[in-house]
């Protein structure tokens, strides 16, 4: 099995001068840079836990990362299989439990919503199928412990 290694780095840039010496004297923001890469992403906890919603949150993060995921998969699909997709387009949704006693919690489920438009109209079905088939292969996807479903809806260029 081939192994593949990761790495980024976070920095916390929330401290207002008094650290954490109490739960509202910091900010929850940070940083995310990646070697090799161009600029940093803001992130920041969600607002329900005092964060910022201008910036990216983890829960955020994670449904981007299976979006991406399932959307590399299935273009690779497609370009192996013959099926020329010309726009794609996802608006995934993701569910969160909060326990109440305890704050912590867990996703329950996401779902995608792909938008492809495709060239060929006798190519429909075998699009669709091929996002069941993107989800096996998904690496995101199938090191998560949570429900994913996904929705596509399939048009071809030049029909409404």
């Amino acid at each position: 099995m081939k192994q593949h290694q990761y790495q980024i780095d976070l920095q916390w840039t929330g401290n207002r001068g008094e650290g954490t010496r109490t739960y509202r004297a910091y900010d929850r923001e940070y940083q995310i840079h990646a070697p090799g890469k161009g600029a940093p992403i803001a992130g920041s906890s969600d607002p329900s836990f005092r964060g910022k919603a201008a910036h990216y949150n983890p829960e955020e993060l994670l449904v981007a990362a299976l979006s991406s995921c399932h959307m590399l998969w299935y273009l690779h699909l497609c370009s192996v299989r013959g099926v020329e997709v010309v726009a794609y387009e996802d608006r995934a949704a993701g569910t969160m439990l909060e326990e109440e006693k305890t704050g912590s919690g867990r996703f329950s489920e996401v779902c995608l919503y792909p938008r492809v438009t495709i060239t060929r109209a006798d190519q429909v079905a075998l699009a669709e199928q091929l996002h069941a088939e993107a989800s096996q292969h998904c690496f995101i996807a199938n090191s998560c412990n949570f429900s994913i479903h996904h929705a596509p809806s399939t048009t071809v260029v030049g029909t409404v």
